[in-house]
């Protein structure tokens, strides 16, 4: 593994390729100094206490035993990682993005760090070790066939954590209604700093794409990913509104069939 201590491409480097779960939760701070270019990983490192499955799990369906809540934090902790990781995988894959770009991405993967903390303190109280259950890299099967900046912010920000403001409302409902609102809350919080995420991506795809509209942003989506794999549902309209997302798009996306 090349990397160039005490630079910001070094540092996100670092974090992709590292087999150590201790750094994956408590990375170094951020370095000042944005660095040379450094070829960004086909695949993230993964720890050995994560078992990674090629076939996805459903989610459970009743979270009214701990054992189920504890399987449901734990993919939304590994969803967080995958978050985490993709941001430093993209300062790494896109050295022609703006510098202010790949510091913000650098800023939002140390908040969805942040957000694994959180799950990790629910997994200890539910009395599960990360690792109890398998994971998939569901995002990174998909998220690196983006050939852009544009078409970075648009599928992670705008279509993946978009999505996931239209879940948090689900699962909290969900949570609060299986007796742990200390969860519910946490998946609330979780979902209160996406929308600054989601609202910071739609800035960018502005700044290199042009004027959001919905066909722009479907049009940057890799195949076979599509608009209504990027909808929760019931999708929540007014979290997506907050994060900048417009009526008409909104309304596109809701009557998206493909």
């Amino acid at each position: 593994m090349t990397t160039v201590p005490g630079t910001l491409t070094g540092w996100a480097r670092a974090y992709v390729a590292t087999t150590d779960l201790a750094h994956k939760l408590a990375p170094p701070p951020i370095p000042g100094e944005l660095g040379p270019s450094l070829e960004a990983p086909s695949a993230p490192g993964r720890p050995p206490e994560l078992r990674v499955e090629v076939r996805a799990r459903k989610a459970p369906r009743s979270l009214v035993h701990a054992d189920k809540r504890a399987e449901l934090v734990h993919t939304f902790l590994h969803h967080e990682l995958q978050a985490a990781e993709l941001m430093c995988w993209a300062i790494l894959r896109f050295p022609e993005a703006p510098e202010a770009l790949r510091r913000g991405l650098s800023r939002i993967a140390l908040e969805e760090v942040r957000h694994m903390n959180l799950y990790a303190a629910h997994l200890t109280r539910l009395g599960v070790a990360i690792g109890a259950f398998p994971v998939r890299d569901w995002f990174w099967e998909r998220v690196p066939k983006v050939a852009s900046p544009a078409a970075f912010v648009a599928l992670l920000g705008v279509g993946l954590e978009g999505g996931n403001l239209d879940h948090t409302r689900r699962y909290a409902e969900a949570l609060r209604a299986a007796g742990d609102p200390a969860l519910a809350a946490t998946v609330e919080e979780v979902g209160h700093d996406e929308v600054a995420h989601v609202r910071f991506a739609l800035r960018w795809l502005e700044e290199l794409a042009g004027p959001v509209d919905f066909d722009r942003w479907a049009a940057l989506l890799p195949a076979p990913l599509t608009p209504v794999l990027m909808r929760g549902e019931p999708m929540d309209r007014a979290a997506r509104q907050r994060a900048g997302l417009d009526t008409v798009f909104l309304d596109r996306l809701a009557a998206s069939r493909l």
